[in-house]
């Protein structure tokens, strides 16, 4: 067998994996929060937490296997990311259950990473694309397939198997991986690590996410969270002004030099904007107003799911022969159209009323995702692969982590915090009446249209980027 489907279906186990557990939780969060005693603060933060650690350390990671070799570091994030998995699954507490989650999320960061570069120096040009579309779409797949498996899950076993789930398949992964993985990539002859770049910018990240919390909970705690983003907003301008001046830099700011590249990325940090927050509202919305139970909500992502696994693997290798511009700004004008459709529903819409609009955000989305990571990846020197790897990375999770953050503030400038988190524990949110459900369904309504607006902005650099990358990299 060829190097190539070797390092493919390793990588695709990982990022699988790593993908099911980004969205796995949304749909038990309220049957977590009910368990545990958890308030929203809690219980939105064992998603975050998960995106966060998996955010944070991908730059120096990224940095680290550009030296040592992205094979050795792929290893470890399989055996780190199973023994997270496997402290989650006792966890007696919500604070507990996020530090298990922080854990995860660092093993997923190593797999992340890597799976991208690995591919990239094992494939062909001319089929990167192709094979790229087939590991990403397993992330994404895995991400939307965690809405639907997480419910089902649940349903029949409780939520501590959604943890049980991983521990096998971890442990298979990293024997697989140790055994089958070679390293074929081209090392970073600078060995100089940028520790004082990490240090600026994992605090001014964790402060701009810490403050979208903050900001969620009400007038209360306003001040702190306008001084926490101040502060974050001053450390991750140090940190740019540190990357310009370092001779080793821990994201090599000239990569944005290449079109492709810096265009890529913005479109990406824009969708992963909107996505998970719409993905938290909906999972919401189904559970509170509808009234369905997690393993109903799972089934009703189905559409979205099926749409979007047909469409991904047909996207990527279309945009082979005709180049990434046209099928990933096509994929994001789809799924604005979705979110801004979806930005319409009322206290009496039916679940039947959002499954065309469910199917056009999995089809935009599959059309969007693969093209745009091969015009990234293409677009970077082979040297430069894993910290390319690892910033694109970086842009999804600083999305995704700082928009479920976003859609709550949102939801809170409709609803009291403290009420929404009673709807969210409640066995039974009808108890309540129809004037919090009303109140919740003004926020989803507020916080839709801010993020269809949101999506809509990454036309714009999608559409920037040349209509023939990646026919002139092949």
């Amino acid at each position: 067998m060829q190097y190539k489907w070797i390092a493919l279906s390793v990588t695709t186990v990982g990022t699988l994996m790593a993908g099911i557990d980004t969205r796995i939780v949304i749909v038990g969060l309220p049957t977590v929060a009910k368990a545990l005693g958890a308030d929203v603060e809690s219980i939105v933060w064992v998603s975050q937490a998960y995106l966060l650690a998996s955010t944070v350390g991908l730059l120096l990671i990224g940095r680290v296997t550009d030296v040592v070799g992205r094979v050795k570091i792929y290893n470890l994030g399989f055996a780190v990311f199973t023994v997270g998995s496997a402290l989650a699954s006792i966890s007696a507490s919500a604070g507990f259950l996020i530090f298990s989650r922080i854990i995860q999320g660092i093993g997923a960061s190593m797999l992340i990473t890597n799976s991208a570069a690995i591919l990239t120096d094992a494939t062909p040009a001319k089929q990167l694309g192709t094979i790229l579309s087939i590991n990403q779409i397993a992330f994404r797949v895995g991400s939307v397939a965690g809405l639907t498996l997480s419910g089902i899950i649940i349903g029949l076993y409780g939520w501590r198997a959604l943890f049980y789930l991983n521990i096998p398949i971890g442990i298979f992964g990293t024997l697989w991986a140790h055994f089958r993985l070679r390293e074929v990539g081209t090392r970073d002859v600078q060995q100089e690590m940028d520790w004082i770049g990490f240090a600026t910018f994992t605090s001014g990240l964790t402060l701009l996410l810490l403050a979208i919390t903050l900001l969620s909970y009400g007038v209360t705690e306003r001040l702190p969270g306008i001084v926490m983003a101040a502060a974050g907003v001053i450390l991750i301008a140090c940190f740019i002004g540190l990357e310009i001046r370092s001779r080793a830099p821990l994201m090599d700011l000239r990569l944005f030099r290449i079109r492709e590249f810096a265009a890529g990325n913005i479109a990406q940090l824009l969708n992963a904007l909107a996505w998970l927050g719409m993905m938290l509202l909906i999972s919401f919305y189904m559970q509170i107003v509808l009234d369905f139970s997690p393993k109903q909500t799972g089934m009703g992502l189905l559409p979205l799911e099926f749409v979007f696994v047909i469409v991904g693997p047909l996207s990527g290798a279309l945009s082979d022969k005709y180049g990434p511009r046209l099928f990933a700004t096509a994929g994001l004008a789809l799924s604005s159209a979705a979110l801004f459709w979806l930005s319409g529903v009322t206290l009496s819409t039916a679940y039947m009323d959002m499954v065309v609009p469910l199917v056009l955000l999995g089809i935009g989305s599959g059309m969007f995702v693969s093209p745009n990571i091969s015009s990234i990846m293409r677009s970077v020197p082979p040297n430069r692969r894993g910290v390319a790897s690892a910033f694109r990375t970086t842009m999804f999770n600083v999305g995704g982590t700082a928009s479920a953050g976003l859609a709550i503030l949102l939801i809170t400038t409709a609803i009291p915090y403290d009420t929404f988190s009673n709807l969210l524990r409640s066995p039974d949110p009808r108890a309540f009446g129809e004037m919090p459900e009303q109140a919740f369904v003004n926020g989803f309504r507020s916080a839709a249209f801010v993020l269809a607006c949101i999506n809509t902005l990454a036309i714009i650099p999608s559409l920037m980027r040349g209509a023939g990358a990646n026919r002139n990299n092949a």
